[in-house]
């Protein structure tokens, strides 16, 4: 009746064929011939142009209505969040106190008093050297708001625009994270050094600077610690080491934090190494190729986030023994006799999506079917068959019936899969 736009009425008089269910739990039910049911809806509309008209409004009903199921499912889950806590939880808050969300806060509001102080010790010094940490901490705080903003939009409800959720905002976020700091850190660094080589500048007393140099590696190295440990226990979670889980970019947010803070520890010991040279030398060219060391060493880790954070969105796949774990749960089932083209892509935040061409035993498909009948009606039914119609009508109903049975062979696996494998989200079995 939706495909053909017809109300139950339209259907009293055609020819009726009942059908009984391959499920034991399900009642035998009515069907009709779909050349019955194409002449008819053609007599209710007139037209094949009329009957398309109406699909096409139809269909934009359908999505509009689609669309307020899913706001009115939203409010409906925060009404139900508020009577049961007294106030309603914000999911998107929540995310900033646990994981890669609370490194991320903690790392933006040390970066943003470094960022404070430094400037003040550039405008009292004139240091090259200083004004680069400044830029530095400058492009960490903006880096890591954005980072932030990743997150709180990773967490979203999958909606029917996106179907698979807003994990990959996270990468996104990262990989503009990289590019940031490569366009304003590294380049404005760069720039400052040159500028310094070709006209040094005296500079005034470096006291100040070398306080907040001190205060920015204690703080600096406090987040990088922070960032450490959660991916080491991340890490752990996947069985993966710490150094195989950041060169894939498992936890893209904290891999940004845990390499922009080493390239900060590491920035500040190059910008007080120069500070120091020109201090005992007198000589400011030392505090410019300071300034060149910082912007190269931002170039290098803006150039390692770009590559990362490009590879996961290209799709990457999970380990291969989760892959082998995964197919050998298909090909050790009874009525799968083969496999082929299996993709399983990581679609972030510990999502999974399976894809596999299943090539199903027929023999045992059709068994199965078989166990739920009554062989002595079929039998019956079989000695009735005196005209090519009733053989066509015999071979619809357990035709379509067997089709039945495998589909809900295909919903078992894609069920079975999740069940022993909860990073696995979404299944998509092709029948061959």
């Amino acid at each position: 009746m939706n495909e053909f736009c017809l109300k139950s009425s339209d259907l009293e008089q055609l020819r009726k064929i009942r059908r009984r269910s391959p499920h034991e739990d399900t009642e035998s039910f009515t069907v009709y011939l779909r050349s019955d049911v194409e002449a008819k809806s053609l007599e209710v509309w007139g037209s094949p142009e009329a009957l398309a008209r109406e699909k096409k409004l139809r269909k934009e009903a359908e999505i509009e209505y689609r669309e307020r199921l899913f706001r009115n499912q939203k409010v409906l889950r925060e009404y139900r969040e508020f009577l049961g806590n007294t106030k309603p939880r914000s999911r998107t808050t929540s995310v900033f106190f646990k994981g890669p969300g609370k490194v991320v806060m903690v790392a933006i509001c040390i970066n943003g008093l470094n960022c404070f102080f430094k400037f003040l010790a550039w405008i009292y010094t004139g240091s090259a050297s200083m004004f680069s940490e400044a830029i530095h901490s400058l492009s960490d705080t903006c880096n890591q708001a954005l980072l932030a903003l990743g997150i709180s939009k990773s967490v979203q409800t999958p909606d029917p625009t996106h179907p698979y959720g807003f994990s990959n905002m996270r990468y996104i976020a990262s990989l503009i994270s990289g590019v940031g700091i490569f366009m304003m850190g590294a380049g404005l660094s760069w720039y400052h050094g040159v500028m310094g080589l070709l006209n040094p500048q005296p500079i005034e007393s470096l006291l100040w600077a070398y306080c907040i140099l001190a205060g920015s590696l204690v703080s600096e190295g406090a987040t990088l610690l922070v960032a450490v440990n959660e991916l080491r226990r991340s890490a752990r979670a996947k069985g993966m080491s710490l150094y195989k889980y950041v060169m894939e970019s498992r936890d893209p947010s904290t891999n940004v934090i845990l390499l922009e803070d080493t390239a900060a520890v590491l920035g500040v010991t190059i910008a007080a190494t120069c500070m120091g040279l020109t201090s005992i030398t007198g000589n400011p060219l030392y505090d410019s190729l300071g300034s060149l060391g910082v912007g190269t060493l931002l170039g290098v880790v803006s150039a390692f986030l770009i590559y990362t954070n490009t590879e996961a969105l290209l799709g990457r796949s999970i380990q291969p023994e989760q892959v082998q774990r995964l197919t050998e749960l298909l090909e050790n089932d009874p009525s799968v006799r083969a496999i082929h083209d299996v993709k399983a892509t990581d679609l972030g935040l510990g999502k999974v999506r399976f894809k596999a061409e299943v090539d199903f035993d027929g023999r045992v498909v059709t068994r199965s079917y078989l166990e739920k009948q009554d062989f002595d009606q079929m039998l019956q039914e079989i000695q009735e068959v005196k005209t090519p119609e009733e053989l066509e009508t015999f071979m619809l109903k357990h035709g379509e019936n067997i089709i039945d049975t495998l589909g809900a062979e295909v919903d078992r696996l894609e069920k079975e899969l999740k069940k022993r494998n909860p990073e696995v989200r979404h299944v998509d079995l092709e029948i061959l």
